[in-house]
């Protein structure tokens, strides 16, 4: 088994920026995978999951569309890329999909298998990256899961309009709850539910075929398989596969990795 991982990682990181007091302490277009799980960046940890392993004959970063983003994330990012045997390739311009399948057309042709993983995921578990590839040797297209363990309701689309407790000072100032209030309209039966974790692997004709389609938007690329009518397994996942999205996973990340921030020195500086 031969198996080419796609890393799509051309997002603007809009919920890790956030807004009010989060985009104050990290300054608006911030990129999550810039920043250090101990003197190693997002994207580095996330890449490292998968470069060695005896299975993988590629790997393959889908980086911004835009010109002068792409120039950007090379400087951050492309040395440490090509130190790790990875390639670079410009990626969608308004959804992951698109980053997804512009990575497709560089896969090598000797893969059997292609992986697609979140670049956000730098947690995941070696023994979950095993147990997956395993399981794509017998199944065609196999991702891991969580059970959901809260419960699960149902909300509004719009926000409550609720002044009355405003703080006349706050809204001067900017600042204030930056999460809307919504009402909830009911509740989700959560006994078949799961959360869908990364990374997905599918047999290579399988997947190609499903980027074939002419309706493309999806929230996983599993979904498009679903579209097909073909099977999708699953397996267990791992709690610690959290996906870093809003500035307060950052903490969890980096106890769950056993790294520190910032606070310690980069990697190039230690000697």
């Amino acid at each position: 088994m031969k198996i080419a991982v796609i890393i799509p990682a051309a997002g603007m990181s809009t919920r890790f920026n956030g807004s009010g007091q989060d985009a104050d302490l990290l300054g608006m277009g911030r990129s999550k995978l810039d920043e250090d799980l101990g003197g190693k960046t997002v994207l580095q940890r996330t890449i490292e999951l998968f470069h060695t392993h005896e299975h993988v004959c590629q790997v393959i970063v889908a980086g911004p569309h835009d010109h002068e983003a792409m120039s950007s994330f090379k400087l951050h990012h492309a040395d440490r890329i090509n130190l790790l045997g990875a390639e670079l390739v410009a990626g969608g311009k308004d959804h992951r999909w698109q980053s997804v399948q512009a990575a497709l057309g560089s896969v090598s042709d000797d893969a059997t298998h292609i992986a697609i993983h979140d670049a956000a995921r730098p947690a995941t578990p070696p023994d979950l990256v095993d147990r997956i590839f395993d399981a794509a040797a017998r199944f065609n297209a196999v991702i891991p899961v969580v059970p959901v363990s809260d419960t699960l309701k149902r909300v509004s689309s719009d926000p409550i309009d609720d002044k009355s407790d405003a703080d006349p000072l706050a809204a001067i100032l900017g600042a204030g709850d930056a999460i809307p209030m919504h009402e909830v309209v009911g509740g989700i039966d959560r006994q078949d539910a799961v959360l869908v974790q990364t990374p997905q692997v599918f047999a290579k004709d399988l997947i190609e075929r499903a980027y074939q389609q002419d309706d493309l938007s999806s929230t996983d690329d599993a979904g498009l398989i679903e579209r097909l009518g073909e099977r999708v397994v699953t397996i267990a996942g791992d709690e610690r596969n959290i996906k870093l999205t809003r500035v307060g996973d950052l903490p969890v990340l980096r106890a769950i990795m056993n790294v520190h921030g910032n606070k310690q020195r980069a990697s190039h500086k230690r000697f």
